[in-house]
């Protein structure tokens, strides 16, 4: 199942949401990010930059959508995990998922993967998400928010992505 493949004009997502731009600015940090859709190496891609900085306690850029439009749960649960096809500058990213069950902002399910500096598919399987600051299990029933974020240490981030789908087998 197709969560962006960006067939649809910029900010809007396949399911009808909007991508958006987060940073560490929302809690006193001095990153800085921007999010553009461009070519990269010959295909439509969302691309994440900045500059991550860890001043006053901040440390990320995030580019984020909701899971669906109303920006409710959905249920993922017959899915095994997010195919993501990415290019990035040779560097670590994490995929960020929210559920019913993060109501701080601070909270998530955590998959870490690399970027490499050529076109590639990562599979990040809901059975290796860590909870971050969350007492509950990762839920795939109860799915709210996907973000793919540059977080923890400082650094220019440069991440772009041509499409991301859910899939089945493990």
């Amino acid at each position: 199942m197709v969560i962006d493949d960006l067939g649809f004009p910029h900010p809007l997502a396949a399911n009808g949401a909007a991508w958006g731009l987060f940073t560490d600015q929302v809690m006193g940090g001095v990153s800085k990010g921007s999010l553009d859709r461009e070519a990269v190496d010959g295909r439509a891609a969302l691309r994440l930059r900045g500059d991550v900085r860890l001043d006053n306690n901040g440390g990320f850029v995030q580019m984020a959508l909701d899971i669906r439009a109303d920006g409710r749960p959905a249920d993922l649960s017959g899915f095994a995990g997010i195919a993501l096809t990415v290019r990035g500058n040779g560097t670590a990213y994490g995929l960020h998922l929210k559920t019913a069950d993060t109501t701080r902002p601070w909270q998530s399910y955590r998959h870490s993967f690399d970027a490499a500096p050529t076109w590639h598919t990562v599979r990040l399987p809901f059975a290796g998400l860590r909870p971050h600051r969350v007492d509950r299990p990762f839920d795939a029933a109860r799915v709210r928010r996907l973000g793919l974020v540059a977080i923890g240490r400082a650094f220019i981030a440069d991440l772009a992505l041509a499409e991301a789908r859910l899939y089945t087998e493990a």
